[in-house]
């Protein structure tokens, strides 16, 4: 019985240091095959009682049972480490096989003038807010000083949605009631956002287009702090050497209003067909907010000054990379937008 457990001790320490199937085999053959060591005893049971027979052969069975099951492992195990290292050392790249070339994509010349314009503006403290693109009456023209029978309606062809009292904003401006109902002075906030108006699309006009409005509030706001805020985003924008002149104007929600023009970017201010001739092109509308407005969302016009404006960002873009019809900023031609 002792010499059993110690050829089966024996066998199984040299199959831990085992690391090929053939040396396996070898161990196998020495100890389960017809002249191995476990084999040569069973050789022995002859000389033993009936009684010795039947302990001492069922010991050397479950012996070679039990030394059969760790030979199986141990090829198990030999094959699984092998197909480890294959796996490793023979990996097939397949990339080349599914590899696809795609033009690199970026963002549209829209986004990119008006990411561009907003950045200037937050480096001059400005925050950045998003208004509705479908708004109410009250917000879109009242509470912006243009009541129900003002003329002012009319340059603004309304897009109203059917069975409602909404509408499609027609400008930006809009959000600045909203701003101001929310929060109280200082304010000094930039909106950009579409906007929609009815009317036929042509090289300078479109249904939908973009604008970004401005608005500053607080006390003893002055008109020179929005000449001095507007004159830095367009040199920041356009560069020192651009001229611009500030110009009176009317616009309902602002008072005194004025337009800005730039020096023509195209022609250095010479004249030519985008300018008309003129050298000068307008570029954004601005002006000190109206005391009705401030009425309106219930703000002291005594207290509190403060000025507004409003960019058109595709005027912007198509002065900036030299554009003259509106309409490829829009048609997705990729051999116009790929150069932006």
């Amino acid at each position: 019985m002792n010499r059993i457990d110690i050829i089966l001790s024996e066998a199984l320490d040299k199959l831990k240091n085992i690391d090929t199937e053939e040396k396996v085999e070898l161990i196998k053959v020495e100890y389960l095959g017809k002249k191995g060591k476990i084999t040569e005893l069973l050789k022995t049971l002859s000389s033993l009682s009936v009684e010795e027979k039947k302990t001492t052969g069922a010991k050397i069975n479950e012996a070679k049972n039990l030394l059969n099951k760790n030979l199986e492992d141990k090829k198990k195990e030999i094959k699984n480490k092998l197909l480890e290292e294959k796996f490793k050392n023979e990996k097939i790249d397949i990339s080349p096989a599914f590899s696809f070339t795609f033009p690199k994509g970026h963002y549209h010349i829209i986004t990119q003038t008006i990411e561009e314009m907003s950045n200037i503006f937050i480096s001059l403290g400005f925050n950045v807010a998003k208004g509705n693109e479908i708004e109410t009456d009250w917000y879109n023209f009242e509470a912006l000083n243009i009541p129900k029978d003002h003329p002012a309606r009319d340059t603004q062809d309304t897009f109203y949605l059917e069975n409602s009292d909404k509408l499609l904003r027609t400008q930006t401006s809009a959000g600045q009631i909203h701003i101001m109902e929310e929060q109280k002075p200082p304010i000094k906030v930039i909106i950009p956002g579409r906007v929609f108006r009815n009317e036929a699309t042509d090289a300078s006009h479109s249904a939908i287009f973009h604008q970004i409005e401005g608005l500053v509030v607080g006390e003893n706001i002055t008109f020179a702090e929005l000449k001095g805020t507007l004159t830095l985003f367009i040199h920041r924008l356009f560069g020192n050497h651009i001229d611009l002149r500030f110009r009176p104007s009317h616009f309902q929600f602002t008072e005194p209003s004025a337009e800005v023009d730039i020096k023509c970017v195209l022609c250095g201010g010479k004249g030519c067909r985008v300018c008309k001739g003129s050298g000068w092109l307008e570029v954004l509308g601005c002006g000190m907010v109206h005391p009705n407005v401030f009425r309106a969302v219930k703000y002291d016009p005594e207290k509190y000054t403060g000025y507004a404006f409003g960019l058109g960002v595709e005027r912007f873009a198509m002065l900036k990379y030299g554009i003259d019809d509106m309409r490829v900023l829009y048609e997705n031609d990729i051999r116009v937008l790929k150069q932006f």
